[in-house]
């Protein structure tokens, strides 16, 4: 099975006639369908919301789309809440989830009425002594030990820095009435990027059967429960992709089974699905620029790890298309690199490819999360632009590239760079 690019080579090559490579391009149509997919698959519940996580892609323009669609927005940073409040998010549609959380950043929280979900048992009296305990609040929640499902063991909670035991929690919420606090909601992260329509029923299950306890050991009846993000995309071709109406339906079913009877019928879900709302609605395009006959064949990119740090620091997979030759034989071997100082900057390792010549124009897939955003300046690299592929088939331009001016900036506040050329 082959993973297909959501521009054609045709349009591409016009794309780049107005703004070279690289770029990562977003595709606006099949982000739009993605996000009214997930709304369908829990409509069943009244007051869901989906919070994007930020972190995941925090392109103003993509935001603004995906408020559009009703969505809310995951903020893990200072910098991310002020975006939000910039973007017109208010409130109850601003989650802000951190940890080791500076006091600074809980005053801002509050200040623009984001909900505060709070990381740790001692974060409560920080949080008031600093800030004062808002009306509404949220607790995360970690079970610790290991987190399995059917298909073997998804991830290590007990490993993770996150969250509160389940002691804690229960003692938590107590403590946060007495302090003021008289709405309450429960968030947990067990597992990342899972590809089974499993993985949110099972949390959302263990996440309902502590607030049913939670309701009857201390009366306090939480208002929701977020299942945060861990639902992922199929980087590789043979990868299953989640079916997020099965997966809204599996949650469905254990809301009623452990909710409604306990007569907890009215929590409503949040969810924070980054990666899966995104992910597959990005792509970077990168030019081959060189190549090397060695101990292996590399291509070498006019894009580095700086603008996708992916496989450079996880080994992750990203699927590669050279546009123009998907039908071509996939009969050469190529590492296919960046120019970083780095031996890890490599976006294909030992990967089978058509032939690739000098100037062929390289399509790697689902960097709509987690690409951009996760970039960085190492080597004084630059990172790249980002274009919208809109709805109607125009492209536009929604982030310049950095300048060596912007790497400078800075030290605007002294005058050691003034005699900096800039004219290159």
């Amino acid at each position: 099975m082959e993973k297909k690019p959501f521009v054609t080579y045709e349009q591409m090559k016009e794309i780049v006639k107005k703004y070279p490579t690289p770029f990562h391009i977003y595709d606006e149509k099949g982000l739009r369908e993605n996000v009214r997919n997930i709304r369908k698959a829990f409509a069943w519940n009244p007051g869901f919301h989906e919070y994007f996580a930020v972190k995941a892609n925090p392109n103003p323009f993509l935001l603004k789309i995906l408020q559009e669609e009703g969505c809310g927005t995951d903020c893990s940073s200072l910098t991310e809440l002020m975006l939000s409040n910039a973007l017109n998010f208010k409130g109850d549609d601003i989650m802000f989830s951190s940890n080791a959380t500076p006091a600074e950043e809980y005053v801002y929280a509050k200040k623009i009425g984001a909900i505060i979900n709070l990381d740790d048992y001692t974060h409560i009296d920080f949080l008031d002594k600093c800030a004062g305990i808002p009306e509404t609040i949220c607790c995360r929640y970690n079970p610790g030990g290991v987190f399995k499902m059917s298909n073997g063991i998804m991830d290590n909670p007990g490993d993770a820095k996150y969250g509160m035991t389940p002691e804690q929690i229960r003692a938590a919420y107590p403590r946060l009435k007495e302090l003021g606090a008289k709405r309450f909601g429960m968030h947990a992260f067990l597992a990342s990027n899972t590809l089974t329509n499993e993985y949110y029923p099972l949390l959302a299950k263990t996440m309902f059967e502590v607030a049913v306890d939670i309701k009857k050991t201390t009366g306090i009846a939480l208002s929701f429960i977020n299942l945060s993000g861990g639902v992922g995309i199929p980087y590789r071709p043979e990868d299953s992709a989640n079916d997020i109406f099965a997966i809204g339906e599996g949650v469905r079913k254990a809301y009623e089974e452990i909710l409604v009877p306990a007569g907890m019928g009215d929590v409503a879900i949040y969810t924070e699905m980054g990666r899966f709302v995104t992910g597959p609605f990005g792509a970077l395009v990168t030019t081959a620029v060189h190549e090397k006959h060695i101990h292996k064949e590399y291509i070498g990119c006019d894009a580095c790890a700086a603008n996708l740090m992916r496989p450079a620091i996880y080994g992750a997979y990203h699927h590669l298309t050279v546009l123009g030759k998907e039908d071509q034989p996939c009969d050469h071997k190529y590492d296919v690199t960046g120019s970083l100082c780095e031996n890890c900057d490599k976006f294909a390792i030992d990967r089978m490819l058509p032939k690739i010549d000098i100037g062929d124009l390289l399509y790697i897939h689902d960097t709509g999360a987690h690409g951009y955003s996760m970039g960085y300046n190492y080597n004084g690299k630059l990172r790249s632009k980002e274009l919208l592929l809109c709805e109607d088939g125009s492209v536009k331009l929604i982030r310049r590239a950095e300048t060596p001016k912007d790497y400078f900036a800075t030290f605007d506040f002294c005058d050691i760079l003034d005699k900096m050329d800039y004219d290159v």
